[in-house]
């Protein structure tokens, strides 16, 4: 049963802890309901399988970045979301209250989890809610082969001596180096420098901290690059928007996102053979580096540490 959290409609971002120091206020104007889930561990397939993992978590439905490109919603039902998740994307969250419980009886030492391929763990209704620090607890007590979280906010700090505790590795999403491109995009998200310091900040914590260039949106490939390879050690990953001309079914990049790059003038960053060079471009920087980089399932398969095709 979905239970709306009515005496709240809008998040605040909690300060006074431990290295949550600058973090912006944010009054999104969004509901937070909670449920309780019968599972929480998923078994991948197809992209994520490809990559090198066994299973995905997802700690709640629905996603209050609301991003403009996120492939989610066009998942529907095949992403376990609601007619109204897709339909109101980024207006309300659902957030399994149960999801450490029922994670604390599902790790396994083999397994190697991503969370979250359906929302960002550390969405802004995380900031009141916390239930990553309970799903941390229950990973720390009971250990994976490799646990993966993919955010794109500083929010994470707030929780890095129970990643640390975890042994848990952090893919940390920046889209581009252009303020005014993120805000088209992505108008809820930290903006850019705010999230490169919260890399290095995890960097200093001793959390092994991979910079995710993905989507990539426009920007200046080379200066993103450079500043991934010099704020971070492990592999660089990345990836551009999803389209169908090269990926027929499936998720693919959201219409909001496909209409900015229309009105103002984007359209190559939609282009395959465009996306390619722009990689490639990416990849050599990265080589005389010396550095991993990688994209599609190979680039992910870096945050685990196994090469595709290698596994039985």
């Amino acid at each position: 049963m979905t239970r709306p959290r009515t005496h709240t409609t809008a998040s605040h971002r909690k300060t006074g802890r431990v290295n949550t120091a600058g973090l912006r206020p944010c009054n999104l104007p969004f509901r937070i309901f909670e449920t309780e889930a019968r599972t929480i561990l998923s078994p991948v397939s197809g992209f994520l399988a490809e990559a090198g993992f066994t299973h995905s978590l997802t700690p709640a439905r629905n996603c209050t970045f609301g991003c403009s490109y996120c492939y989610v919603p066009t998942m529907r039902v095949q992403g376990g979301l609601q007619p109204e998740d897709w339909r109101h994307w980024g207006e309300f969250t659902t957030f399994k209250t149960n999801a450490a419980e029922l994670l604390q009886r599902a790790l396994r030492p083999s397994q190697r989890i991503y969370c979250s391929p359906l929302t960002d763990p550390y969405q802004p209704a995380e900031a009141q809610t916390e239930l990553m620090p309970q799903i941390l607890r229950a990973v720390a007590r009971n250990p994976p082969q490799v646990f993966v979280i993919q955010t794109r906010d500083p929010l994470i700090l707030r929780d890095i001596a129970l990643i640390k505790q975890a042994g848990a590795r952090v893919s940390f999403s920046i889209t581009t180096d252009r303020e005014e491109i993120r805000r088209i995009f992505e108008p809820h998200c930290a903006p850019i420098e705010e999230r490169w310091q919260a890399v290095a900040a995890l960097r200093g914590g001793g959390i092994p901290v991979y910079v995710t260039l993905a989507p990539l949106v426009p920007c200046d490939p080379e200066a993103l690059m450079r500043r991934a390879l010099e704020t971070t050690s492990e592999p660089i990953v990345a990836d551009p928007f999803h389209v169908r001309a090269v990926k027929r079914s499936g998720a693919t990049t959201r219409e909001p996102a496909l209409a900015i790059c229309q009105r103002h003038g984007l359209l190559d960053w939609l282009d395959p053979a465009f996306q390619t060079a722009t990689l490639l471009r990416m990849a050599h920087l990265a080589q005389a580096a010396g550095r991993p980089f990688g994209y599609g399932p190979a680039g992910f398969s870096l945050l685990t540490g196994i090469r595709p095709g290698t596994l039985r």
